[in-house]
């Protein structure tokens, strides 16, 4: 359907990130702090590290920020000390919904995530109803018009697990969370740069909403990654362009 286009769907998100700018450093520092505490401070043996600290340069995050809140992480620096916390529920028309935290309070988190979900027509649900529903995994989205042969060639060399094309000519290249960042830069060695490229939880299912379910929908997204504490929000739902 041309208005569920996987391309438009990557496209409308980046917008809407781009638009939180202002809470993006924020998130990106928490990252790095808690990266480095679980994995260490050097971020070439440290894959959830380096995407970290890949992420906070490309948004142009100061060097300085950066040490700090590897230093904070390693235990070099004093700081707050953030804990990861998961949260799964159900939104419009059933959508699966997983909300990925970081916080120093989980009780305060925790109040806020379910009322986020409650006032906007959700329903938080308990630890595991909906997270079979995803796959961790890389995910490279490149936009219509690329080369589909050359780069599943070098996608499949560079140790992708799947390259899929979808029905609008976007191509996704997914790897496993640990491949991502040495698949990614293969494929740029190669002349293949992503227009989008995480490691995310990528649902298994879709459940595509038009309309006023669309905008319900979105409603629900904006109130959970506005709160302080999210750091990501995954969904199901497929939501109208």
């Amino acid at each position: 359907m041309a208005g569920h286009s996987k391309w438009a769907n990557i496209q409308h998100r980046k917008g809407r990130q781009d638009a939180k700018r202002g809470k993006i450093f924020t998130k990106l520092i928490k990252e790095i702090t808690v990266a480095a505490k679980m994995g260490g401070g050097d971020a070439g043996a440290n894959p959830r590290l380096r995407l970290a600290v890949e992420k906070a340069k490309a948004q142009s995050l100061p060097k300085d920020n950066i040490d700090n809140a590897i230093k904070r992480g390693t235990g070099q620096l004093e700081g707050v000390i953030y804990e990861e916390v998961r949260y799964e529920g159900y939104g419009i028309g059933g959508a699966a919904v997983m909300v990925d935290c970081l916080t120093d309070n989980k009780t305060r988190t925790v109040a806020e995530v379910r009322h986020a979900f409650a006032k906007n027509g959700g329903n938080m649900g308990a630890e595991g109803s909906v997270a079979f529903q995803f796959k961790h995994c890389g995910q490279m989205m490149f936009a219509p018009g690329v080369d589909e042969t050359a780069l599943m060639d070098a996608a499949i060399e560079a140790g992708a697990e799947d390259v899929v094309t979808n029905d609008d000519g976007s191509i996704e290249v997914i790897t496993g969370p640990n491949d991502f960042s040495a698949v990614k830069e293969s494929l740029e060695a190669a002349g293949f740069k992503p227009e989008f490229a995480d490691v995310l939880q990528k649902p298994l299912n879709e459940s595509e909403l038009a309309g006023e379910d669309s905008l319900k929908m979105q409603k629900l997204l904006d109130a959970l990654e506005n709160l302080d504490d999210v750091q990501e929000v995954y969904t199901s739902a497929v939501l109208e362009s």
